[in-house]
């Protein structure tokens, strides 16, 4: 089920090693579509348009240097970023992430915050691979 928002749209699909990507084959050219790996599996992302995913990026890579520069060798999680006293999302470039699985309903609220959060997590872990820096995570090092 795909559904839009205003801003943007994201639809992300976890396919397992058995994921055939020949389904996906009249889509690949599209330039609105992204594929990004994460470890075992194969996430598509459809993000409308590019620049907000840039900034969500950028946003999210700010968020690791302020953490490293202010907190030198101390762990830290997704949730010590993005949750807890950082969770008011209004006004960030990750508003849009929350407004998307809101999808204009007040009641979807709990859902929104969650999905939202799993999404920005996803993100969070693809800047962290391609920073030029190595961290060391639970399963060894990214």
């Amino acid at each position: 089920m795909t559904r839009t928002c205003p801003l943007s749209s994201l639809v992300i699909f976890k396919l397992t090693y058995t994921g055939n990507l020949a389904n996906l084959k009249d889509i690949e050219d599209k330039p609105n579509y992204k594929f990004v790996t994460y470890d075992t599996y194969l996430s598509l992302v459809i993000f409308a348009p590019d620049e907000q995913l840039n900034l969500m990026r950028a946003f999210l890579q700010g968020a690791v240097y302020c953490w490293c520069k202010n907190r030198k060798d101390e762990w830290f999680a997704a949730r010590d970023l993005l949750g807890g006293d950082n969770y008011y999302w209004q006004g960030t470039p990750l508003i849009p992430l929350y407004d998307y699985y809101l999808n204009g309903n007040e009641e979807n609220h709990d859902y929104a915050v969650e999905e939202a959060g799993k999404a920005a997590g996803r993100l969070l872990k693809e800047v962290l691979i391609n920073d030029k820096r190595t961290f060391e995570t639970e399963e060894g090092y990214t």
